[in-house]
C-alpha cells in the first residue's frame, strides 16, 4: 500500500477477536498477584511474551509516566491500548520495509534517485519528474534502510 503523502500513517489499526483475547490472557498471566493491573516488571515480561523482545529502560519509564498516578500499574484497559499502538507501529515498519524492498532494486540497502524514479514510474507513471524530485529530496530516507 502506497500513502498518499509521504511519511503518511496509516488508520488506526484493530485487532482481530483471537489476538485481543491473547492480548487479555497474556495480561491476567502477566498479573500475579490478580491486582487488575501490572507492574513495571509485569509489563516487561509481557511485552516479551508478546512482541518477543525485552523493553528498554527508556520504554518502560515512558509506558510508567503514562500511567495513571492514582493506580499501581497499568490497568487492562491501558496495557490494550499500549498493545495496540506497538502492533500499529510494528505493521507500519513492516510496510515501510517491505516497500524500501521493492524500491531497492540492487539489494544496496539505499536508495538512489534512480531507483526513486523507476519505482514510481511504475507505481505512478502519471506523476510528474518535478513531484518525484520533490518528494526524494524531503522525504527522510535515511530511516528506510535494510534492517
Amino acid at each position: 500500500m502506497f500513502f498518499s503523502q509521504a511519511g503518511a500513517r496509516p488508520r488506526m489499526w484493530e485487532a482481530s477477536p483471537s489476538e485481543h483475547k491473547k492480548w487479555v490472557e497474556v495480561f491476567k498471566a502477566c498479573d500475579e498477584e490478580n491486582k487488575g493491573c501490572l507492574s513495571r516488571e509485569n509489563f516487561k515480561v509481557a511485552v516479551v511474551m508478546l512482541f518477543g523482545y525485552k523493553p528498554s529502560k527508556i520504554e518502560a519509564d515512558a509506558v510508567m509516566s503514562s500511567v495513571d498516578p492514582n493506580t499501581s500499574g497499568i490497568l487492562l484497559k491501558e496495557f490494550l491500548d499500549i498493545v495496540r499502538k506497538k502492533k500499529e507501529a510494528q505493521l507500519y515498519r513492516n510496510e515501510i520495509r517491505h516497500i524500501f524492498t521493492a524500491f531497492d532494486r540492487h539489494y544496496r540497502g539505499y536508495l538512489t534517485l534512480e531507483d526513486f524514479k523507476k519505482a514510481f514510474k511504475q507505481v505512478a507513471p502519471k506523476l510528474s519528474e518535478r513531484i518525484i524530485l520533490e518528494v526524494f529530496s524531503t522525504w527522510d530516507l535515511s530511516s528506510l534502510t535494510r534492517e
